[in-house]
């Protein structure tokens, strides 16, 4: 979960200066946890105390103001027994993380994807959005090779993952859709060396780069492993409860391994 994290915090000072080069300070002067990471903590805090998808994150909201919300989401966060209003946005996809470490097996992965991103976001785009990154990265956990993740993720959703970084930088732009976000995120990080490397192709792609970067990130994770500089630069850019959360989330699974 840190990776994503870290993926936001790199991201955040890309997301209103885009940029289409890999040559960048992964943590650049500015850069913050934004609502990717309040949002993905949230979760993780659900998952271990059984809690309410849809209150935990509303809580947050509330404790962690103006990290950068989209407009219909900060209403429903802030709107008591508001229902989920359609978004086909990707904010489904940036903070479903924690499950793929949660679920015990795919059914339970996709049931919990589903119901995270549902509480809000539940467009059909949205739901597969956040299935798809859960389920990339539970594949991932258990050993599936990239390409055979690739070819399990492109047939399942209907995305096209073929294009390769370089290209999808050629023609991309800001998208806040899960349609246009998670298939470009998922290439960038199975197209990479190692986590850096995986983020950079992110930020890279000149879009929504925070988000871009905490799917990334979070894939990235599992598959290359994360530098503990990284590590240490995200965990100290969070505060004391975001610190502690995702330090109890991460032992609660080292403790169930």
């Amino acid at each position: 979960m840190l990776g994503a994290i870290a993926g936001d915090i790199i991201g955040s000072i890309y997301e209103a200066a885009p940029i289409r080069t890999k040559d960048f300070a992964l943590f650049g002067p500015g850069v913050r946890f934004t609502d990717d990471t309040v949002c993905t903590v949230a979760l993780a805090d659900a998952l271990m105390q059984g809690a309410d998808f849809a209150a935990t994150l509303r809580a947050y909201v509330r404790r962690y103001s103006g990290r950068g919300y989209g407009g219909m989401f900060r209403r429903w966060a802030t709107t008591p027994g508001m229902p989920a209003y359609g978004s086909w946005g990707n904010g489904a996809a940036m903070r479903v993380g924690p499950i793929a470490h949660w679920a015990r097996d795919e059914a339970e992965l996709l049931r919990l994807a589903a119901a995270s991103a549902a509480v809000s976001h539940d467009h059909p785009d949205a739901i597969a959005g956040a299935q798809a990154v859960a389920l990339a990265m539970w594949l991932a956990q258990g050993g599936t090779d990239r390409s055979a993740i690739r070819a399990l993720i492109a047939r399942r959703f209907g995305y096209d993952l073929q294009e390769s970084v370089e290209q999808i930088r050629s023609w991309y732009g800001f998208d806040v859709s899960c349609k246009g976000t998670v298939p470009p995120a998922i290439v960038c990080a199975l197209e990479a060396s190692d986590y850096q490397d995986a983020v950079r192709n992110a930020v890279s792609l000149g879009g929504d780069s925070d988000t871009l970067a905490c799917i990334t990130g979070g894939l990235a994770e599992i598959l290359y492993g994360l530098p503990d500089d990284v590590a240490r630069e995200a965990r100290a850019l969070l505060d004391d409860h975001l610190r502690d959360v995702v330090d109890r989330f991460q032992a609660r699974l080292a403790g169930d391994a």
